[in-house]
């Protein structure tokens, strides 16, 4: 057994799940899991902070597993989004797989039915986003009385994105005799409260301060205008050929930018809450097997895509909330590997790059504009259409006789109008 190896085996993993690391080539634990698996197999609760990219879904899926065949009990994990709901079922299922560790994938945007096959198959560990699980509880296709273990990840984001009834409706349904693990990258007030009312003496792990990049990751700021970005960033993606992640702040603009880069030559695709379940998992399968060289994404996808291989990072909207800064250029510089990130900002948001140098403790180097851009490209004129006749309002008919002249009627209608009274309105 090679000496890197023997780093995992110190762990206190068991021998049939070390033969699968070995198999799957994992060969040395990161930091966060060399201090979060031996407090974990003990059964002890866990608050982990570590910034993402950093290994989290093997420091509490390889406990998880080793536990329940103990405790022969349930695990639950509760995650924010689809995407990476996914690729933590996807991740168990390789590990699990020689020991038959069966799971239920539980998201919004899949089959219900499908789902409650899944519950029917009785499985050892549910993965699911916080709404669909609320959906399975209220029509009573899942209970959560014989859970033993329960992990909520990427905890802060999920109080970001509006979850904290849905966390505290699962948690209030869990049994009182059970094990908490608690993954995030920050540590908000709120993250406090859930450990302080659901967790006994929970130990926490911190490998990295909240808010630290990764050392691989160099970071690059271009001061630009609105309707110079387009511009910058055809440049941008000429000089740098890898393959890139380039997020904006609404699913409306990351249509559009999508279609402008495709316009500009390049394979591209989106990812954002308006595409369905099936076009979402096309478009990051597309991105891993290099069908598409550009994803463009909103921050659904900041900590919902775990592809190793993205040499550069792009904001081109900065985030709305500053620590998603270190979420997105997380995406690069991976696994060891080096990354870039380019942020664009508009002159008025000097204050958001302050706050964001403030989260990170650095200061971000400015880079002059190219003085190459490429010409605008050619945007169509706004069709105008003949204007239409202008629909007429209520009682504004033309008038016209009551009584034709051939039955002896007048214009006025059998009935003299009173003084006073509108044509529109007469007796009998």
């Amino acid at each position: 057994m090679s000496n890197k190896q023997s780093e995992f085996t110190s762990l206190g993993i068991a021998p049939a799940l070390l033969e699968t690391l070995n198999k799957l080539k994992y060969t040395s634990p990161t930091p966060i899991q060399a201090q979060a698996i031996p407090i974990a197999v003990q059964g002890k609760d866990v608050v982990g902070i570590a910034q993402t990219g950093t290994g989290k879904t093997l420091a509490f899926g390889l406990p998880m597993i080793q536990r329940l065949s103990q405790i022969k009990g349930k695990g639950l994990i509760v995650l924010p989004t689809r995407e990476l709901a996914a690729q933590v079922d996807e991740t168990l299922k390789k590990i699990g797989h020689s020991i038959n560790v069966r799971t239920a994938l539980l998201i919004g945007g899949a089959s219900m039915f499908a789902q409650k096959q899944a519950i029917r198959r009785d499985p050892h560990i549910v993965i699911a986003t916080p709404g669909r699980l609320i959906d399975h509880l209220n029509q009573k296709t899942i209970g959560l009385s014989k859970v033993g273990i329960i992990v909520l990840d990427e905890a802060d984001r999920m109080l970001d994105m509006g979850f904290a009834p849905q966390i505290k409706k699962i948690m209030d349904a869990l049994p009182r005799e059970k094990q908490t693990m608690l993954f995030s990258a920050t540590m908000p007030p709120e993250i406090m409260k859930i450990a302080t009312a659901y967790m006994k003496l929970p130990i926490r792990v911190e490998v990295a301060p909240s808010g630290t990049t990764s050392e691989r990751v160099t970071q690059e700021i271009f001061v630009v205008r609105k309707d110079e970005k387009n511009r910058l960033l055809e440049k941008l993606l000429q000089q740098y050929q890898a393959t890139t992640l380039i997020f904006t702040r609404t699913k409306f603009g990351a249509k559009r930018l999508t279609r402008a880069i495709i316009d500009m030559g390049h394979t591209a695709a989106e990812i954002h809450s308006n595409r369905s379940l099936g076009q979402r998992k096309e478009a990051l399968e597309g991105f891993k097997a290099g069908k598409y060289r550009i994803l463009v994404a909103t921050d659904i996808a900041s900590r919902g895509i775990d592809v190793i291989g993205i040499g550069l990072v792009v904001n081109y909207d900065l985030p709305t909330n500053t620590e998603d800064y270190v979420h997105r250029i997380g995406r690069t510089a991976r696994a060891g590997a080096g990354g870039h990130a380019i942020s664009f900002a508009a002159p008025e948001q000097r204050g958001e790059l302050r706050d964001i140098e403030r989260l990170i403790r650095k200061s971000l180097p400015i880079s002059k504009l190219p003085a190459d851009l490429p010409p605008a490209r050619f945007q169509p004129k706004a069709q105008f259409y003949p204007e239409r006749p202008q629909r007429r309002g209520f009682g504004s008919r033309p008038s016209r006789p009551v009584f034709s002249p051939r039955h002896g009627g007048s214009r006025s209608g059998p009935f003299p109008r009173r003084p006073g009274q509108s044509s529109r309105f007469r007796r009998g």
